[in-house]
């Protein structure tokens, strides 16, 4: 359902039963891990300008892992990480495991 390096793949699949029972499969919810309990693979220093897609690709060498960014530093809103110049990011692997 999704790819292997999916913030969504390790989710259980649960099945939600219709009044007509017609089987639906959802994934079940991701809980979001505190930046704390991440592993701390270094950091990264905002510059104006920046883009989280670039920083994740800089650090993680995947632009599609900017959720990871998000994790480690308790980020509900991906903008907030890049609004401010000079702010340093920690970058971290997924909860759990190395990167």
């Amino acid at each position: 359902m999704f790819d292997s390096d999916s913030r969504y793949h390790a989710l259980e699949t649960a099945v939600h039963v219709t009044p007509d029972g017609r089987r639906v499969p959802y994934k079940q919810r991701r809980v979001l891990p505190q930046g704390v309990a991440l592993p701390a693979l270094g950091e990264l220093v905002v510059r104006a300008g920046d883009r989280l897609d670039l920083l994740a690709a800089k650090a993680l060498h995947d632009p599609l892992a900017y959720w990871l960014l998000c994790d480690a530093n308790d980020a509900m809103d991906p903008n907030e990480l890049t609004a401010t110049p000079g702010a340093t990011l920690k970058v971290s692997g997924p909860y759990g495991a190395a990167r």
